[in-house]
């Protein structure tokens, strides 16, 4: 197939971008291990909790800034030097390629090769991505976070709720069933990594989120 080698390449390349631990890294930079605080997780939620605000936000930046980078610069490529940008739509022969490197960013970040193949939980560097892939999917996807976060706190809830619309706002916009074979896949995944906050909501034991301020204990 025309676009299979060069789809492939473009996957490794974004899994291989998509799994720099930015948030280990800023937490680090503030002498945090943010691997041994709060839940743990690299991401932009216990970066908050453990460092501050301003660290979440360049985590969250940085996150989705590597998602959308590499969808991004996959479908200017894919467009100029292999087919027409219109055969990469929703529905259109060649849907599946930008898939499947929208499921190699949230991949590299949830797996990241440098932590030993652990990481995040793949929602930053997935909206981020989103957004390279196709904006109406990224905007979905926020809508669903938004509307299960905001009234709760708990960022776990939207999250999970927000990756489980994947496969949904993908076949509202007519994505072909190629197409969405590595959307399900990524859904699966981000409600995986979450299993944990999941069976703490289920127990009432998840904690609502709040930044960290200095003196105090996180929330």
């Amino acid at each position: 197939m025309r676009l299979a080698m060069p789809a492939l390449v473009a996957c490794a390349i974004a899994y291989l971008v998509c799994g720099i631990p930015f948030g280990m890294l800023i937490a680090r930079s503030q002498g945090v291990d943010v691997r041994r605080t709060g839940s743990g997780n690299i991401g932009a939620t216990n970066v908050g909790r453990s460092v501050g605000a301003r660290a979440a936000g360049l985590t969250l930046l940085l996150d989705a800034g590597k998602g959308w980078l590499c969808t991004g610069l996959a479908a200017w490529a894919f467009s100029s030097f292999f087919v027409e940008a219109k055969a990469l739509a929703p529905g259109q022969p060649f849907d599946w390629a930008l898939t499947c490197v929208y499921g190699a960013c949230v991949a590299g970040h949830v797996f990241s090769p440098y932590l030993g193949f652990c990481g995040g939980k793949g929602i930053a560097v997935g909206f981020g991505a989103a957004c390279g892939l196709n904006p109406l999917i990224a905007a979905g996807l926020l809508a669903v976070f938004l509307a299960f976060a905001l009234p709760t706190r708990f960022v776990s809830l939207g999250s999970s709720c927000a990756a489980a619309s994947l496969v949904a706002w993908a076949a509202i916009l007519g994505y072909s069933p190629a197409a969405i074979a590595p959307m399900l896949v990524v859904a699966a995944c981000v409600v995986w990594a979450h299993r944990g906050n999941i069976r703490k909501l289920a127990h009432h034991e998840e904690k609502r989120f709040s930044f960290h301020h200095g003196g105090g204990k996180p929330e």
